[in-house]
């Protein structure tokens, strides 16, 4: 048989409260009308057979001492599905009917960001429906100034119990009155807008304000801006989820942007001064005599604003240089007059180990991974 303090993930010396916290909250995870899993039954069982030993003081000390727990059931306490009860209603020391103002639930938004209010940050408004206290009743739930009613079932108690036996003894099972909900009390005059509930839904415009750096599916917390809870009560938070544009040319890599631009063949061996549009306006790049393809040249700050501390990324443009596919007669007999005057052969080569900066290598793996 399994060690229980392990089933239940207690320690040996743990408090009566520590373990009913550890088995309400596993209830809540394994009860099968709870989770429809099909495997998760036979662990149910060991964590209530565990839950029965470890919170009986009589079954505990034999199971410590080395006895069968099960051995004997006349002076077992009464046990049951209270206790799974309190997994689901949240019971402490003694059950109660559940309070009709509870918390609402979080909403989620998601908006689309081009790449320029990602950089120097947006405030945007957002029309988000959710669930809103209703105006009529305050939140109540009454029609009329009205007040809700003690249940004539459960007498308040939110619950019904019953006593049967079994082999192992008395078992209470409790059970949330059918008549009340589980709330203790009934609302005899309903409200005409909310229906009791408390909330109705509404559509309202929220302005948030989106910091720069941010990146695709990052969420931005917005509290009491979700869903008001049934009865009125508090709001969840909203969650505002970024989804992030592709730029036409500039691509991100953390807070620096790449950008590809080809130059010729002439240009690069000259040098030159090119022109490029960034996310600042038109800037003007050297190109430096001997340019090779795969060279980059950085622009300090121009990239994306950072999220967290003070400044921007980077903007690093790759530069590649394009050779031409067809050249006339003359440029034929140039492009020979120079490579002679080099003294370049027709054939030559050089071979790059892996040691060595290979130009064309290393673009072509920065561009693969950019385009991915």
């Amino acid at each position: 048989m399994a060690d229980l303090y392990d089933t239940l993930g207690v320690h040996r010396d743990s408090s009566f409260d520590e373990i009913k916290k550890a088995y309400r909250k596993l209830a809540r995870e394994y009860h099968p009308d709870v989770n429809p899993d099909p495997t998760v039954k036979d662990k149910f069982k060991d964590i209530t057979a565990a839950y029965e030993v470890l919170s009986d003081p009589t079954k505990r000390q034999k199971y410590d001492l080395g006895g069968d727990p099960f051995s004997q059931f006349g002076g077992a306490q009464n046990f049951g599905f209270g206790d799974i009860m309190d997994a689901f209603f949240g019971g402490g020391g003694s059950r109660g009917p559940r309070p009709r103002a509870r918390a609402g639930q979080d909403a989620l938004i998601r908006v689309e960001l081009d790449l320029e209010e990602i950089t120097f940050g947006a405030e945007r408004e957002l029309t988000v429906e959710t669930a809103v206290r209703c105006d009529k009743c305050g939140g109540s739930g009454c029609a009329d100034n009205s007040k809700p009613q003690t249940c004539g079932i459960c007498k308040g108690r939110g619950e019904i119990q019953q006593v049967t036996r079994s082999f192992i003894g008395n078992v209470m099972t409790s059970r949330p009155c059918n008549n009340c909900g589980g709330y203790g009390s009934v609302i005899p005059t309903p409200c005409s807008e909310c229906a009791g509930d408390g909330r109705v839904r509404s559509r309202r415009t929220i302005s948030v304000k989106i910091p720069a750096g941010v990146e695709d599916g990052n969420r931005i917390q917005m509290s009491g801006q979700g869903e008001v809870g049934p009865g009125g009560g508090p709001a969840g938070d909203l969650y505002v989820e970024i989804i992030e544009k592709q730029h036409d040319f500039l691509i991100r890599d953390g807070n620096d942007l790449h950008l590809s631009i080809s130059i010729s063949m002439a240009a690069a061996a000259l040098g030159t001064t090119v022109t490029v549009e960034t996310l600042d306006g038109p800037q003007e790049v050297e190109i430096k005599a001997g340019t090779q393809s795969a060279d980059a040249v950085t622009l300090k700050g121009f990239g994306i604003g950072k999220l967290r501390g003070a400044g921007r990324g980077d903007l690093i443009v790759h530069v590649e240089v394009m050779t031409p596919q067809k050249l006339s007669k003359d440029e034929q007999e140039l492009l020979k007059k120079l490579a002679a005057s080099r003294g370049e052969k027709p054939g030559e080569f050089e071979v790059h180990s892996r040691s060595k900066n290979n130009h064309h290598g290393l673009f072509g793996r920065v561009r693969d991974a950019f385009n991915r």
